[in-house]
């Protein structure tokens, strides 16, 4: 059996920017390790007073390149990186770096960006607009790009409720032209001040960002060989190259992982709302395969609309989030971690109001008591401080998790369907087949082994149960007093109603 996919990318040069992210490094370990590819250029900033070289060498520790260092030791050796930063000028990349993309480079996957949903305008401007027009001059400069992905979002077009794979222009209050001039001319406090009337109907900076980059594409990158990525919600992988390899706290992730941990009590979102995640490991072949599709159509000299491929959950293979809220908490209860502050339980709100009583009572209350022990013991307060941070997110959640969309992955499938046998073996991303038991019981393995760094071991699992219990024990006799203390409350108060 043959592979398209696996010729395509043999001895290829990829430049890739977001490398340091989830899917950036997922992308990276994949072609390392199932394909023959010559090169790998990423794009890395200066961060903290460390420079490129001592970031790079950190990068490379990562626990999700283990099993390809075991099976390739010299892999890495393949991966370079270059110093930019694309919020700069021309990406603040040199120019002798800039000659060797323009002359070796063959595939463009650009996914740096900036996923904060309450970034400054300003901000989200720089990294997830005027980014992508830096990477397309780039690319128009590469003597041998052959595929250029750009990736986007499936909720870059949030404002409509069936998304389709194409451009949205009309959502758009004004030319991405116009908001950059607007963006460079005015401070970013005035920026601000603006961004009410230019974001219209977009929930967030995020997405409306990422809706003028593909702007950016669509007017300025026609005559190139490229198109459109639009993955959903990116969690954690599934199988590939670890099961349930997560690196940081965003999003849905952190809101799992702050119930785990005893900290989160009360979750803002309709419970019958369908979730459209992805693993990281089938977005990023579906990724790979997306670029040879490109590549194919561009070599074909079809001339037409710019292809978009959006990657959701399948809509014959469903999951809500109260289907996911059930198997993440029955895996948990057989997998708790050691670092529990509390037993892990939530309510589940669907309207805002009663939500913001709620988390006075579950949220703010609680961690009001636990500045004032902390402040006893002579440590800083951090609690009532972090709910708010909680709550915030859950409020920038909220317009995702209240409502179903329906994501056409029309491309995309029509791509599966296309790929032969030992490529769709290899580079796996059919949603219509997972099963999403065993995808959530993977994803609470790889938080409590990849964010709450607890060993997969029958000790630290034992460990983990004893503490659950106890929890459970305290947990209810507070609740039992908490009952007794408002129902006696109730009683005081009713007396003196009637004496």
């Amino acid at each position: 059996m043959s592979s398209e996919i696996l010729s395509f990318y043999k001895d290829k040069t990829v430049f890739l920017t977001g490398g340091t992210g989830l899917l950036g490094k997922v992308i990276i370990e994949k072609l390392l390790r199932s394909t023959d590819v010559k090169r790998i250029y990423i794009l890395l900033r200066p961060k903290r007073g460390e420079n490129v070289k001592g970031r790079f060498e950190t990068w490379k520790q990562d626990q999700v390149f283990e099993v390809l260092l075991k099976n390739k030791p010299n892999a890495l050796e393949h991966v370079t990186p270059i110093s930019g930063d694309c919020c700069a000028p021309d990406m603040a990349i040199s120019e002798a770096d800039r000659r060797i993309l323009i002359t070796e480079v063959q595939v463009v996957m650009h996914g740096a960006a900036s996923v904060r949903f309450i970034e400054p305008l300003q901000q989200a401007l720089n990294i997830n607009t005027r980014a992508v027009r830096l990477m397309v001059q780039l690319a128009k400069e590469m003597r041998r790009l052959e595929a250029f992905v750009h990736v986007s979002t499936a909720f870059s077009n949030c404002v409509v409720h069936q998304i389709q794979e194409r451009f949205y222009p009309e959502n758009i209050t004004c030319p991405v032209d116009k908001v950059l001039d607007l963006s460079d001319s005015l401070g970013g406090e005035m920026v601000e001040k603006i961004a009410p009337a230019l974001l219209g109907k977009y929930p967030n900076t995020y997405t409306y960002t990422k809706a003028l980059g593909e702007q950016v594409i669509q007017e300025e990158a026609k005559d190139l060989p490229v198109g459109i990525f639009r993955p959903a919600i990116i969690i954690s992988t599934f199988k590939e190259p670890v099961r349930g390899w997560i690196d940081g706290l965003q999003g849905l992730i952190a809101m799992i992982f702050g119930i785990t941990y005893g900290i989160v009590h009360l979750v803002l979102v309709n419970l019958k709302v369908n979730v459209p995640v992805v693993p990281a490991d089938y977005c990023v072949n579906a990724a790979i395969a997306t670029a040879v599709q490109i590549a194919r159509i561009s070599k074909q000299g079809k001339k037409g609309a710019i292809p978009i491929y959006a990657f959701s959950s399948c809509q014959s293979n469903t999951v809500t989030y109260g289907g996911l809220t059930e198997k993440c908490y029955q895996t948990w209860l057989t997998k708790p971690t050691e670092k529990m502050i509390w037993y892990p339980f939530n309510h589940n709100i669907a309207c805002p109001y009663i939500y913001d009583i709620g988390t006075y009572f579950y949220h703010f209350l609680p961690g009001f008591l636990i500045d004032i022990a902390l402040r006893l013991k002579g440590q800083k307060p951090m609690m009532v401080k972090r709910y708010r941070k909680i709550d915030e997110g859950m409020k920038c959640l909220f317009p995702f998790t209240s409502k179903n969309f329906l994501i056409e992955t029309n491309n995309t499938d029509q791509l599966w369907q296309s790929m032969s046998p030992e490529d769709k073996k290899i580079f796996h991303f059919d949603m219509s087949t997972l099963d999403w038991n065993e995808y959530f019981t993977s994803v609470m393995i790889g938080i409590r082994l990849f964010l709450f760094k607890d060993l997969p071991t029958p000790e630290s699992l034992a460990k983990g149960k004893r503490i659950l219990s106890r929890f459970y024990v305290l947990d209810t006799i507070l609740k039992i007093l908490i009952i007794l203390v408002a129902g006696g409350f109730a009683w005081f108060l009713f007396s003196l109603a009637f004496n």
